[in-house]
């Protein structure tokens, strides 16, 4: 799988789920890192490229196309039994801790048609289609070049992968953290991992791994294609491989498949050592982890990189914009193209979606970098005073008029004016703008004089100006003069990638503001900011992130109700990977539980899990079915939000019942 860099990658396919044991939903079947519903799903980022050669490998006839091992449509497994029997090797007894807290990072938005992995966008695919892609890899670039692309992905997807080890794992020991690697790649649907030997020591500079693998996306793919080779096919496994353990060891780790299934054997398996541990032969395949400057046929069309921003790029200290996805992309490269001219820009988009950020980026980006950039709000100044805010005015123009001043046009000379809420001016006002844009020069309140002036005009509002031309509330004439180059900025509920990065940003300026030091956002807080609809877009994220970093204590991470403390309402539905594999209805209500509440529900959730699983431990957690009954009605009626009836039929019993049950416990009053 690879993550992360819009400029980069794209989001292909899926989630492959249960590794400890076997899980069955009402619809889909989930086992060995498999997803069955008819037809197998993976999820995977796949890198943006373009193959134009047509050097490639001669596939295998129609008939013949399907390997003898590998099934036209895969059979659900018995069991979740490992396939491999070595007679000269023992599997290494690693048990790998509970899923539940990767799958709780899972969640499924159908309000918006999103899938997310903790901040990360996903998407799910057929692995019919990743195996095509493959296949037109091979035949359109070599052989070699497939190899490379293909293991560049994983690589990307590892590093990734190994950044939310660190997150979700915090306090637990290294080798568990490791896990998450094997983990992920079974939840991700690229196959099951069994550990044969792990040996890892971040402070000594130690690692050696060696694992198998099973049920290989990879090589069900290439082998419905081709014949059984000389050469291992699971590129994206050992780039995934190679870039989590780099990532997570901080120095280059290899790993290299010396055993495949597509070269006649029973499993796939893995080692992994230091770079510079491995023999110069075995070094060789470093080069697939490196992009080539040139292909065997060369490809004319290479993309720009992308101007994503990141938070922490603004070394002077101003503010910059911050995201990275297609929507606030698109906004960069469209400004990229018009700063170096002189053109009038009109920035289009909803109440605190940045727009004068966006603004002074273009300054930035412009030739008039060096000049003044005065920027004014319409709305903010009474209708009696814009003229003279605008123009300027001369001593004795009207009363109060003491002394003569210059106006914003004047001040901006040589650079650029940015007029927000441009939508509110008055026609009188708007009159004179438009002379002031077709001629170049400005008369102050009061005076007969003109003053020429050399100002670009950047102009912002929140209203459809066609509309109020349509009104009779804006002039026509203006409107065009205006609309020389719109530029329309997403609302922040249609660019939700954006959100994670705009979180750590304004953290970091906030904990510097307030001298605080928080350390980030627990899951539960993640989940209810990329939920939330934001009215207030950008402005209201960040006024709600200095108040998550005034309430919290210091020292630990913000959660949801330290954030949303004000009324907020949630209306975005959203699924999410129980215990059991399933996709359930997550309740929005349930980000601003109390965490005591919220961690007495994940008490008796693990207890549940762990007497449903047959594992954990008998003398820790103990939980009362009394208590698991009444966790129970009290999230049913929270659910329903207060209807007993409803809160009864959720839970399959009769009203009565469900009243008894939560009289009887206090969670309702008698008289009620």
């Amino acid at each position: 799988m690879l993550g992360g860099e819009a400029s980069s990658a794209v989001a292909y396919a899926a989630a492959g789920m249960a590794c400890a044991h076997r899980k069955q939903t009402d619809n889909a079947h989930i086992c060995d890192g498999d997803i069955h519903e008819n037809q197998t799903f993976r999820l995977w980022w796949v890198a943006a490229m373009t193959p134009k050669s047509t050097y490639g490998k001669n596939t295998r006839s129609a008939e013949l196309r399907v390997a003898p091992s590998i099934a036209p449509s895969p059979q659900l497994p018995r069991g979740n039994q490992v396939v491999f029997k070595p007679d000269n090797t023992e599997v290494d007894k690693v048990r790998f801790p509970n899923l539940i807290d990767l799958m709780g990072r899972l969640h499924f938005s159908t309000n918006d048609g999103r899938i997310w992995l903790d901040d990360q966008r996903m998407l799910l695919v057929h692995a019919k289609a990743l195996g095509a892609l493959r296949k037109e890899l091979i035949e359109h670039v070599g052989i070699d070049a497939a190899r490379g692309f293909m293991t560049r992905m994983g690589y990307r997807a590892g590093i990734c992968d190994a950044q939310l080890a660190r997150k979700v794992r915090t306090k637990a020991s290294i080798n568990d953290m490791f896990a998450v690697g094997p983990q992920m790649h079974c939840l991700e649907g690229i196959g099951r991992s069994d550990v044969v030997r792990l040996d890892i020591d971040i402070n000594r500079g130690i690692h050696y791994g060696e694992f198998l693998w099973t049920s290989s996306i990879e090589d069900e793919e290439h082998m419905r294609n081709y014949d059984v080779d000389t050469e291992p096919a699971c590129w994206m496994q050992t780039g995934y491989a190679s870039g989590y353990s780099t990532e997570f060891m901080g120095r280059p780790v290899l790993y290299r498949e010396v055993e495949c299934l597509s070269m006649g054997h029973n499993s796939c398996r893995i080692v992994g050592k230091l770079v510079d541990d491995w023999d110069e032969e075995s070094k060789k395949d470093m080069r697939f982890m490196t992009p080539e400057t040139s292909l065997s046929t060369a490809i004319t069309v290479a993309r720009q990189p992308s101007l994503t921003a990141r938070p922490g790029e603004a070394a002077d200290g101003q503010d910059h914009p911050v995201g990275i996805s297609p929507g606030f992309n698109a906004v960069l490269n469209l400004i990229k193209k018009v700063a170096p001219t002189q053109a009038t820009v009109l920035f289009l988009g909803e109440s605190g979606v940045g727009k004068e950020v966006f603004a002074r980026m273009l300054h930035r980006w412009s030739s008039r970098r060096t000049k003044p950039f005065v920027a004014l709000n319409c709305a903010a100044i009474p209708e009696n005073l814009i003229e003279s805010e605008l123009f300027g005015v001369e001593r004795g123009a009207f009363t109060g008029a003491s002394q003569s001043r210059p106006g914003r046009f004047e001040r901006a000379d040589g650079g650029t004016l940015f007029l927000d809420e441009i939508g509110t001016l008055s026609f009188g006002a708007q009159s004179k703008l438009l002379r002031v844009l077709q001629e170049g020069e400005v008369e102050r309140v009061g005076d007969s004089a003109t003053r020429k002036i050399n100002v670009r005009v950047i102009a912002a509002t929140n209203v459809d100006l066609r509309e109020e031309v349509r009104d009779g509330n804006f002039r026509e004439d203006l409107f065009f003069r205006l609309n020389v180059f719109p530029v329309r900025i997403l609302p922040l509920r249609e660019r939700r990638e954006d959100i994670p990065l705009l979180m750590a940003h304004f953290l970091t300026r906030f904990n510097l503001r307030h001298e605080r030091q928080l350390t980030g956002f627990t899951q539960r807080a993640v989940d209810a900011m990329l939920s939330y609809d934001w009215p207030g877009n950008v402005r209201e994220l960040e006024n709600i992130i200095e108040r998550g970093v005034i309430l919290a204590a210091d020292g630990d991470a913000i959660d949801a109700p330290q954030l949303f403390s004000c009324g907020e309402q949630f209306g975005d539905q959203r699924y999410a990977i129980n215990g059991e594999g399933k996709l359930v209805s997550v309740n929005p209500g349930s980000f601003n539980v109390e965490p005591a509440e919220q961690g007495e529900v994940d008490r008796v959730t693990r207890r549940v899990n762990d007497l449903l699983g047959g594992g954990g431990d008998p003398s820790g957690d103990n939980v009362s079915l009394d208590e698991i009954e009444t966790m129970l009605l009290r999230r049913a009626i929270d659910a329903a939000r207060g209807n007993v009836a409803a809160a009864a039929r959720s839970l399959g019993i009769t009203r009565p019942q469900m009243l008894y049950r939560l009289k009887s416990r206090g969670i309702i009053q008698e008289s009620e």
